[in-house]
């Protein structure tokens, strides 16, 4: 290690190890400053608040601290700590951590965050837990500790030719004091990394495709019992009434029961639940209930009339205004060109392959619950909350999760199990069915955008206007939240964002990329418009909107165009842009900006005369920093983003009638099959800039490639989602 990088933040004294002995072995455990310690000497191995143990034999055992959802984060922040502990990944073990903000702070899976927040942090883990060992070594062998060096989990003294390996040193090193400063602690430079920037595979892959039990739907304890829960169609309508008897009745049913609940659509809803020796007669006593349900307000909303009333609300002055940059009015009639379109996207669910479910288990006024949850301590106040039970009387196991994309950061499934396993008096898995997940989701919200945008006589973006028509209370919805800095904003000198909202009796929530997810699509379909009328090449026209500036704005919301224009550019070498195609065959460009990250991509489609749409191959090149901590990882976030923003284009809505969804399974909700699907060639530039996230970043980009590269093929704009190909049919 002979160049160190100094960490950022200014570690203090409280930014310190808790170092203890436990079975033969060293346990390492972090305290974040302004955390309050959980504990205080020694740390036994079976503590859940450590990060690390040390057995004798020189097996690293590392404690991922986030909920895993199958973005990888269960095997990338180990080995971030495992690189700066200096040991060979062959002898790391992984274990999930429990839910303990005490211990860990705040265990998140949301946000593309867990890089960005940790990268530091998780370094000093490792790095003081072997400035700890080494220390050990240097005092047992009367040689300054900066005398000696480790490699794959051994220290060594060169001078002496003394060498012990971390397992027979952990005992030892439990009785040296904690570094003073952690912020001083040296840290390796990356070409020394033998673990971080290497492709690693999942630490739970072999399970996985072994079939071993790992996912909520896997969770088996002894006496346990299973439970469905129905819902009304039209979210939080009561029960009005219900006969149970037929339900009862059923063999293997053991309760059936009412819950009033409440009408906060984030927590416990009213409905019925039955709980039953098996999932099967579970189901078959559901079958069996005659349930009445109460009228509701949101009865008398659907799609049509969502339809219907942002048609009206186009024509009126809208009711907010969320950017005015420049005099739209007056650049528009000073415009040599003007532009007008109309952009319709539907709702969406999260369509997580395992549905929502949760075990819990009550007894002796505790609570104990095993989740799949993106959001573990929301969800034991939540818990504690609706039942009346303390905080502390709950304990939350993080089960790795078969897919979130945001659905899991809300956490009525957690609510509903631990309100029937306390009445059910023994351990309870809430399952439930697919139409239950996809009929109460908290949906991606559609949208209606009215644009407006002007060109001077050399083909420049002068006048830019944008009516959002979408959902929710304006004294509720932020203006965060409708992104008033989402490009273009800030790179047309007349920029207006205005915006009107219809009430909303169905419940939202983040999917992957939030809100970029939907306007990226709108945005950069319009510019690939503003191209076309301008006569301009589609990446020389986005390039010359970038500007010539590095960056634009202010924090905390600055925009690095300079990052963002080599992406393009590399992107479109990498595709080969300009290239000559079959009739009928296209390729289409898209940029973004999103969760700290930096995307372009191109996407080559060929429509067939009937309109069947087939993606023949996509490129994504993207800018997340001067680092990646597991390239397998990265390359797989990518690669399931892209295909993921492309799923929804072709297929994917969201309807209503009457108050209820719809859709309930994916013979009418479909997602892309393996069949379907095309290679994704992702790459990377790395600049000088701190390691960001990529659970989301390279999504927004695909949906307005894909359609670009329709209109480039057909000359068929795509202006409403899901892809009619209807009309794409060749005349």
């Amino acid at each position: 290690m002979s160049q160190v990088e100094k960490t950022r933040g200014g570690a203090s004294r409280r930014d310190v190890l808790r170092i203890g002995a436990g079975a033969g072995g060293l346990v390492i455990a972090f305290s974040l400053a302004g955390r309050s310690e959980a504990a205080t000497g020694a740390v036994g191995p079976a503590k859940i608040n450590t990060y690390v143990r040390i057995a004798p034999d020189g097996v690293v055992t590392i404690i991922g601290k986030n909920p895993e959802v199958g973005q990888g984060i269960k095997t990338s922040l180990p080995m971030i700590i495992a690189e700066e502990l200096d040991v060979d990944w062959k002898d790391v073990r992984v274990e999930q951590a429990d839910n303990d903000p005490v211990a860990y702070g705040r265990q998140i899976a949301g946000g593309s965050t867990a890089t960005p927040l940790h990268w530091d942090e998780l370094r000093r883990v490792g790095a003081a837990g072997r400035a700890m060992i080494v220390a050990a070594a240097a005092k047992d062998w009367g040689v300054p500790a900066g005398e000696c060096t480790t490699a794959s989990g051994v220290v060594s003294h060169a001078r002496t030719r003394k060498r012990a390996t971390y397992g027979a040193l952990a005992a030892k090193a439990a009785a040296m004091p904690a570094p003073a400063d952690l912020a001083l602690l040296p840290l390796k430079d990356a070409k020394d990394y033998k673990i971080i920037g290497k492709f690693t595979g999942q630490v739970d892959n072999l399970k996985i495709v072994t079939g071993q039990p790992l996912f909520g739907v896997d969770t088996r304890l002894p006496g346990m019992l299973y439970a469905t829960f129905l819902k009304a169609p039209v979210f939080g309508a009561k029960v009005s009434s219900a006969d149970l008897t037929a339900a009862l009745a059923v063999k293997g049913v053991r309760k059936a029961f009412v819950v009033e609940g409440g009408t906060e659509l984030t927590g416990l809803l009213p409905g019925v639940a039955v709980v039953a020796d098996s999932w099967w007669a579970a189901m078959k006593g559901r079958e069996k209930l005659n349930v009445q349900w109460a009228a509701h307000p949101t009865s008398a909303q659907s799609t049509a009339n969502f339809d219907a009333r942002a048609a009206e609300l186009s024509k009126t002055k809208p009711q907010q205004t969320l950017r005015s940059d420049g005099d739209t009015t007056a650049a528009l009639k000073a415009a040599a060109t003007t532009v007008e379109a109309a952009y319709v996207y539907p709702f969406i669910s999260h369509a997580n392959l395992e549905p929502q479910n949760c075990t819990a288990h009550f007894k002796d006024g505790k609570m104990e619950m095993w989740a799949p949850t993106q959001l573990p301590e929301p969800g034991r106040q939540l818990v504690a909350k609706t039942l009346g039970i303390a905080p502390e009387n709950i304990v939350v196991h993080l089960i790795r999760g078969g897919g979130g994309f945001g659905r899991r950061l809300t956490n009525d499934p957690m609510v509903e199990a631990a309100w029937i396993a306390r009445e059910a008096g023994a351990p309870v898995k809430l399952l439930w069915t697919r139409e239950d997940d996809m009929r109460h989701d908290f949906y991606r919200p559609g949208g209606y955008h009215y644009l407006r945008a002007g060109l001077d006589a050399g083909g420049a973006v002068t006048a830019w206007e944008n009516h959002f028509v979408t959902f929710g209370d304006k004294e509720q919805i932020s203006v965060a939240s409708m992104a008033p800095t989402e490009f273009p904003a800030r790179f047309v000198p007349n920029y207006r964002y205005d915006t009107s909202l219809m009430p909303l009796g169905f419940p939202t929530g983040p999917l992957r990329a939030p809100r970029s997810n939907a306007l990226s699509w709108v945005a950069h379909s319009f510019i690939d418009e503003l191209a076309h009328a301008a006569g301009a090449d589609q990446v020389a026209f986005r390039l010359k909107l970038l500007g010539d500036a590095d960056k634009v704005g202010e924090d905390p919301a600055v925009y690095e165009a300079g990052r963002m224009r080599g992406v393009l550019a590399e992107v479109a070498k990498r595709a080969g842009w300009g290239r000559k195609l079959p009739a009928r065959s296209g390729l289409g460009c898209a940029f973004h900006y999103s969760h700290r990250g930096y995307f372009a991509e191109v996407i080559e489609v060929a429509v067939a005369d009937d309109g069947a749409v087939k993606v023949i191959k996509a490129w994504a090149v993207g800018d997340v920093g001067r680092q990646i901590v597991n390239p397998a990882g990265a390359d797989n976030q990518v690669q399931g983003s892209v295909l993921d923003g492309i799923s929804s284009a072709l297929t994917q809505e969201i309807t209503f009638d009457n108050g209820a969804v719809v859709q309930g399974n994916f013979n009418d909700y479909p997602l892309m099959r393996i069949s379907e699907s095309a290679p994704v060639d992702v790459h990377f530039l790395i600049t000088d800039n701190l390691p960001t996230g990529l659970g989301e970043p390279a999504l927004p980009p695909a949906p307005p490639a894909l359609c670009n590269a329709i209109f480039a093929a057909t000359g068929v704009r795509i202006r409403k989602l899901p892809i009619d190909t209807a009309l794409l049919k060749k005349a």
